[in-house]
């Protein structure tokens, strides 16, 4: 880690703008909490004080953003479990989904936290508590006052599994003096990939290494057994396919996929998992305005014989549609998004479709491709083409299904990887 300078204008700005926000940062947590987006007896942890100790010994922190990078550190912290059994681990993330997730998944010795809001405060309350000897950022959540609060309690930083796209590459550009001394807080970057590394240095990052993605070695979503078996039992034996993940103007392309297939496959059901829970009564509307019969999962509206689409428009159940289904399009790659992870269909046995606009997840995508697991198609035409040809035949699914599962069971050991570069930045396990 550079010896960090006096903040920029900008930085100096941001952080007066939000230690003067305190007040409003109540007002936001209970509206929050009334919203169901916060855990009322947690809200604490978001103004940085802890809820439970701190343990003896060396401890490890991660933040991870949400769902899909919690997921994707299990397999770190198995790794560095294996080598340091005496490490302890503090996990926080921002979304109620994921710390549900990680109640669940997390090993005996590592925990769960919210992270505070960036307050110059409440970050400072956080490491005066916590006191890792190191702390990981997974991707990119560079918060200005969590980072720098780092720096003052003199907590190593790296930055794992970054990726920079270059439309964010520009951005930053036009504040160069701001990512720079962000930059400038960790010891260590960790790029998913050459392209994000040539940029991250560019933009002044300190020892970037390209490891690979930590998502690649990923574990399965999760699952509720007794939700699954209610979800099978409401679909029954009807043809199905799942548009998952989809942004603005992909559920209108999968509702004119379904009426195109429906005289060809009768019951035909179309199951559509917007990206954004939030936008699911803008969504279900707009479907019923085409004449299409809707029932929504939010609404605790049963699929009947008449349905056309189940609108998945809740939180942490992708896991659950995906074991539901057998053919799966992964959505933002219609649109220029960049898509979504691939991966994670394949591990539930799917076959999977996704758009031309693939380069959040190029490598796995191109591996499913060769694999014979997956489908790329350009726009509607083609993904009624390719749903028409799975659907029609099943079994040439389940092929490319198992295809898909075994691409996911051959770890490219990123996150071995990964854990070894973190147990080197370690102090060494005391001799007893």
């Amino acid at each position: 880690m550079a010896q960090l300078t006096a903040p920029p204008f900008g930085l100096r700005a941001y952080r007066s703008l939000m230690r003067a926000s305190g007040p409003l940062v109540d007002i936001l947590l209970r509206r929050r909490s009334l919203q169901d987006k916060e855990d009322p007896r947690r809200l604490p942890e978001r103004r940085g004080i802890a809820s439970l100790p701190r343990p003896d010994g060396v401890l490890i922190w991660f933040h991870c953003a949400s769902v899909g990078e919690s997921l994707s550190v299990l397999p770190l912290l198995k790794h560095m479990n294996e080598a340091r059994p005496d490490l302890h681990f503090l996990v926080t993330t921002g979304t109620l989904t994921s710390a549900r997730l990680m109640a669940e998944r997390l090993p005996a010795n590592a925990f769960h936290q919210f992270l505070p809001f960036d307050h110059p405060s409440y970050c400072a309350a956080f490491f005066s508590h916590w006191r890792p000897e190191l702390g990981v950022i997974v991707e990119s959540e560079l918060w200005p006052n969590l980072l720098l609060a780092a720096a003052s309690a003199h907590v190593p930083l790296v930055l794992a599994n970054a990726r920079l796209s270059i439309g964010s590459f520009k951005g930053w550009r036009r504040a160069r003096k701001t990512i720079q001394h962000l930059l400038d807080c960790f010891q260590r970057v960790f790029a998913q990939d050459e392209g994000s590394a040539d940029r991250l240095r560019l933009l002044g990052a300190h020892d970037v290494r390209t490891l690979g993605n930590l998502k690649y070695d990923g574990v399965p979503l999760p699952v509720d057994p007794a939700s699954l078996q209610e979800l099978v039992s409401m679909i029954g034996p009807r043809p199905s396919w799942i548009a998952a993940s989809t942004h603005e103007g992909e559920e209108a392309i999968a509702a004119r996929a379904h009426e195109k297939l429906k005289p060809s496959m009768p019951g035909l059901l179309t199951i559509i998992v917007p990206r954004h829970p939030a936008r699911g009564d803008q969504i279900a509307a707009m479907l019923r305005e085409d004449g299409l019969v809707v029932a929504q999962r939010s609404h605790h509206e049963p699929v009947g014989d008449e349905t056309d689409i189940y609108l998945g428009d809740t939180l942490g159940e992708m896991g659950l549609f995906y074991s539901q289904s057998c053919i799966a399009f992964v959505g933002g790659s219609l649109v220029p998004v960049g898509g979504h992870n691939p991966l994670e269909p394949a591990r539930l046995n799917n076959a999977v479709l996704f758009g031309p606009h693939m380069h959040n997840f190029e490598t796995p995508a191109s591996a499913l491709l060769q694999a014979g697991a997956a489908y790329q198609v350009d726009g509607r035409e083609a993904l009624v083409a390719a749903l028409q040809d799975w659907l029609s035949a099943p079994q040439t699914a389940q092929i490319a299904a198992v295809h898909g599962k075994q691409v996911t069971e051959q770890s490219v050991g990123v996150a071995a990887r990964v854990a070894d570069d973190l147990l080197s930045l370690l102090p060494p396990v005391r001799e007893t």
